[in-house]
């Protein structure tokens, strides 16, 4: 085909296909046009194919086709977008070669840095001072080209008249990890988007962190050396066409009107038992654990105060258990189940890694924010597996995105606050690598208690020798192996689950009932005071906090959302008190008194043993002064027996206090007091 043969076909395929869509999208003063490319092969196959091997040209000349339209309404410069490639041009980044520059292709990939819009010229005008005679430049090039000399002989020195500028801006795109093999390293592309690409609507696509699907064709990039001419070797540049973001936010999941009719009467029946049954079916037991991940998935209410202060909604729940108890599984699973999930592993993950860092990129020329895990999983979940084997300070990196849900940086040139409105679940080993069943569970956990208060449930997941459990278990997964079909034989497959977990989220905003409210603040006061114990001045203990309170809250919001209920009842606060009061009794009782005491975990240390540390500090002053600075170590656990501590106790609180450097040891069986 000729191009007059070209531009005619394309004009027949406007009219018959995307006219009224044309005469709305100028009306509107839109200047682009998005084209399903399957439309355009039934079509015209020749055109279509035409298209793929000189997208610049095909374009240029449907662009003239739309002009000879006579639509009323500014289409200079109109864009036409093309989606929905053959699988033949939809390529991974790392199989982009030479064959394919000049090519349209498509490919997806996750936006790891991002520029700013900036103005970019495309052509110029120039005035001759000498004769007047006005002289067009067309700028194809990264350097701003100016005329070299004017019909009239005169060279240099020509004044600018006028500049057609774009909007502009660049773009690297890496590989997303789910579509890797094991051992391969994520590729980058560079990126540039012009246009409607940019507008604020298309923007918000494009934030680091968004998963996007983009069609573009690629150019060769010319590198300029130090020495001042051009290198042999090119860089590639992918001219976007057009892009749409890949469902990655719960927000983005597309749910028809019949599947919505599906939820909908899918919530009538119980549906959180039955979502329960189906989240891991390959696990066996667990049942509370997985109570607590369906919960964790939906999330509470985000509520934003009148005085800037934002609550969270999301439930952060830490799972600490024995090695081999299914716990980086369910990570796995929660990871397969929410649309936008990240999951990162101890000693592969940095505190930059987590958060954020800046990089130097030439590409992106001077410093770029690079967004890390807790970042790219905004409003999405983030699986963290051996948490106890990454650093302190690493680790202390994700305090402020626990609780404020931002990450602060502050480095080379770049001071930025990044969002991160993530769900955090998080697995980790005890500190002796395996629970000691005859020790507390709560002295065995191996985590800062500034890290650990933020979580609103902490699971301790223990593989205790139990002959009818483990005939259980051993029946399950042995039948499981020999039978694979056996795991898809549940009611619910991921997809719905997915979809239902997604339609909650997106049109469930319950409200707290009254009765919700007493229910809760009845479990609060009762649970608050049951370690008030002797009114003989004792240190009380601390069994629950304002911190259990507000995931009291969010728990029995995300249970209201279960059952797509936008009021929350009295039971779905007796279903959030039952999970956090198993989780309570497991980790937060004091063993010397049998009460919940929540500094158990939060600080290590239970008011139990703050009493006894205030006692043995009494005896201390007392014989300092009566006996002078040398104390006796005999003379110490003697009065302390007196007052009703224990041996043991007592040498412990000592070791205590030896360490923090309170006390200090001049010999052997000797104790003084630091001087302050």
């Amino acid at each position: 085909m000729d191009i007059g043969d070209q531009i005619q076909e394309f004009q027949n395929f406007f009219e018959l296909n995307y006219y009224e869509e044309l005469v709305k999208t100028v009306s509107e003063g839109n200047k682009f046009l998005i084209v399903d490319f399957n439309i355009l092969a039934k079509h015209n196959i020749e055109l279509a194919e035409e298209l793929l091997d000189s997208p610049e040209e095909l374009l240029k000349i449907g662009q003239l086709a739309i002009e000879r339209l006579n639509l009323s309404g500014d289409i200079k410069n109109f864009n036409i977008r093309f989606k929905n490639l053959p699988k033949s041009q939809q390529i991974k980044i790392r199989n982009i070669r030479s064959k394919h520059i000049g090519k349209l292709i498509e490919f997806e990939g996750v936006v790891r840095q991002k520029t700013d819009v900036r103005p970019q010229v495309v052509s110029a005008s120039f005035e001759c001072p000498s004769c007047g005679n006005v002289i067009n430049i067309i700028q194809t090039e990264q350097k701003f080209k100016e005329p070299t000399q004017c019909a009239c002989g005169r060279k240099g020195n020509f004044k600018v008249l006028s500049k057609d500028l774009i909007d502009v801006q660049r773009i690297v795109l890496e590989e997303s990890t789910d579509e890797l093999d094991g051992g391969e390293q994520p590729k980058r592309f560079n990126l540039l988007l012009r246009h409607d690409l940019v507008s604020p609507i298309s923007d918000k696509k494009t934030n680091p962190g968004s998963k996007i699907k983009v069609v573009g064709i690629v150019t060769e990039v010319p590198i300029n050396l130090h020495s001042g001419g051009k290198s042999v070797d090119f860089e590639l540049l992918l001219e976007g066409n057009y892009l749409e973001p890949v469902q990655e936010e719960f927000n983005a999941v597309k749910i028809s009107p019949e599947e919505e009719a599906e939820i909908i009467e899918f919530s009538k029946n119980n549906p959180f038992k039955r979502i329960v049954k189906s989240f891991a079916p390959t696990i066996y037991g667990y049942e509370k654990v997985k109570e607590a991940l369906v919960l964790q998935l939906l999330g509470g209410v985000i509520k934003p105060r009148s005085d800037g202060v934002r609550t969270r909604g999301d439930i952060h729940v830490l799972l600490i258990g024995d090695p081999g108890a299914a716990k980086s599984q369910m990570l796995k699973r929660v990871t397969a189940i929410a649309p936008k999930s990240r999951f990162v592993s101890g000693k592969g993950a940095s505190g930059a890694g987590l958060t954020a860092s800046v990089v130097k990129d030439e590409f992106l020329k001077g410093w770029a924010l690079e967004a890390g895990a807790l970042v790219l999983a905004n409003k999405g979940i983030a699986c963290i597996d051996e948490l106890d084997k990454m650093s302190d300070e690493d680790r202390s990196a994700m305090h402020e995105a626990l609780e404020q849900q931002t990450i602060t940086i502050s480095k080379a040139n770049i001071q930025a606050t990044l969002r991160s409105e993530t769900t955090v679940l998080a697995a980790a080993n005890p500190k002796y690598g395996r629970f000691d069943p005859y020790q507390s569970l709560g002295k065995q956990i191996d985590l800062p208690p500034a890290l650990i208060s933020r979580f609103d449930l902490i699971f301790p997941v223990r593989d205790l020798p139990d002959r009818d459990k483990d005939d259980k278990i051993a029946d399950f997964i042995l039948k499981l192996h020999q039978d694979v079909s056996r795991a898809d034989n549940v009611e619910l497959d991921t997809d719905f689950i997915k979809k239902y977990i997604a339609y909650a989220k997106k049109n469930i905003i319950p409200k707290i009932s009254d009765e919700a409210i007493e229910e809760i603040k009845a479990y609060y006061v009762k649970i608050r005071n049951s370690g008030s114990g002797s009114d003989d001045g004792s240190i009380k203990p601390v069994p629950i906090t304002a911190r259990q309170l507000e995931a009291l809250i969010r728990l029995a919001e995300a249970s209201a959302r279960t059952r797509l209920s936008k009021i929350v009842t009295k039971d779905d606060a007796k279903k959030a008190i039952e999970l956090l009061h198993y989780t309570l009794s497991q980790i937060g009782l004091d063993p010397d008194t049998g009460k919940l005491d929540i500094d158990r975990i939060t600080t290590g240390i239970t008011a139990s043993q703050r009493n006894h540390i205030a006692i043995v500090r009494e005896v201390i002053n007392q014989l300092i002064k009566g006996k002078g600075d040398l104390i006796s170590e005999k003379d110490i656990i003697r009065e302390c027996e007196l007052k009703g501590l224990e041996e043991s106790k007592t040498e412990e609180v000592l070791t205590k206090l030896n360490r923090t450097g309170d006390i200090f040891s001049p010999k052997t069986g000797f104790y003084s007091k630091m001087p302050r």
